[in-house]
């Protein structure tokens, strides 16, 4: 059975595809998502800027309905790894983890964006033993404890406010004295009694014992070290794109990109080739919001029944 569309990734962009495509008339259709839809905004603490949500609502809270709206128009849900995309004539061919290999007369691909590494030495060594970049994940491990972010865009404030509500202290480590967030978040932050701006500073040295991390050593403009000794830090550095899902077997990509890795897209989301679209954070240009997400897999799905419907009336 050749599907009408895949669709490969279940955040807010593959999912609001996943019910326009359904709803819209097209039959079989799957979304291939390896673990429990939703997305990275599931990590988030506090969604205050979707339209239609107010008052206090994590991310989980808010995706919590949305796998469930689009099964009711038949979505399935297919949980499982997508390896690899490609395409011979006019079908998609999507290459699964568990070896099977499923067709496809188009293609949604939504995959995201993966937390990206902040660099600095030790880091690595205490991933998941102090260093964190998933506040409401671990947040509660500190309870009452100090903690120091790294970051100085939305996501890193946003995730210091939160922690400090539960962390007795915050030190906000950023290299720059400005922060790329929205000005009421940096109100916000700056008005926190617990939370200490360490600016114009980068972190040098996470270190630690076998139980975990003791310490931060961070570094001004000016040369100097400072230890401040905290049980855990969360970096919030930006995000590398997934798009290993489009990586042919001689290297190159299925369809045209842009120097930093993200798909190159009109503004249907229509990649270079032909009945594949590109959706959320991976693709040029981004906003990296939810609703931005949203509308792109709205966008994606119309111009996928149009180019089902055109493929198979022609």
């Amino acid at each position: 059975m050749i599907l009408d569309c895949a669709i490969v990734g279940g955040g807010p962009a593959g999912l609001t595809a996943g019910l326009y495509t359904t709803r819209g008339g097209l039959e079989n259709v799957v979304m291939y998502e390896k673990g429990m839809p939703g997305g990275q905004i599931t990590q988030s603490s506090e969604i205050e800027n979707y339209p239609g949500v107010t008052g206090e609502v994590s991310g989980m809270e808010m995706m919590a309905s949305w796998p469930q709206q689009c099964q009711k128009f038949g979505l399935k849900h297919d949980m499982v790894e997508v390896k690899r995309v490609t395409k011979e004539g006019d079908i998609f061919q999507i290459h699964r983890g568990d070896g099977k290999v499923d067709e496809a007369r188009s293609v949604i691909i939504g995959t995201g964006s993966s937390p990206r590494r902040a660099g600095f030495k030790g880091e690595d060594e205490f991933f998941g033993k102090g260093v964190s970049t998933c506040a409401t994940c671990d947040g509660f491990f500190y309870k009452g404890k100090e903690v120091a972010v790294i970051g100085g865009g939305d996501t890193a404030l946003e995730e210091a406010l939160y922690l400090a509500k539960i962390c007795s202290k915050v030190y906000l480590i950023h290299r720059r004295d400005t922060f790329r967030s929205a000005p009421n978040t940096v109100k916000r932050v700056e008005n926190t009694e617990n939370i200490e701006l360490v600016l114009n500073s980068v972190p040098d040295e996470v270190y630690g014992d076998k139980m975990g991390v003791t310490g931060i050593r961070v570094k001004n403009s000016g040369g100097e070290m400072r230890d401040i000794e905290v049980p855990g830090v969360f970096t919030f550095v930006g995000n590398d794109v997934n798009n290993q899902t489009l990586i042919q077997e001689n290297g190159d990509f299925l369809c045209e990109m842009n120097e930093v890795g993200q798909v190159i897209v009109d503004l249907s989301m229509r990649t270079s080739v032909p009945g594949l679209f590109a959706t959320g954070d991976m693709r040029k240009d981004a906003p990296k919001q939810v609703v931005s997400a949203a509308g792109d897999g709205a966008v994606a799905a119309l111009q996928a029944i149009s180019y089902v419907d055109e493929l198979l009336n022609h």
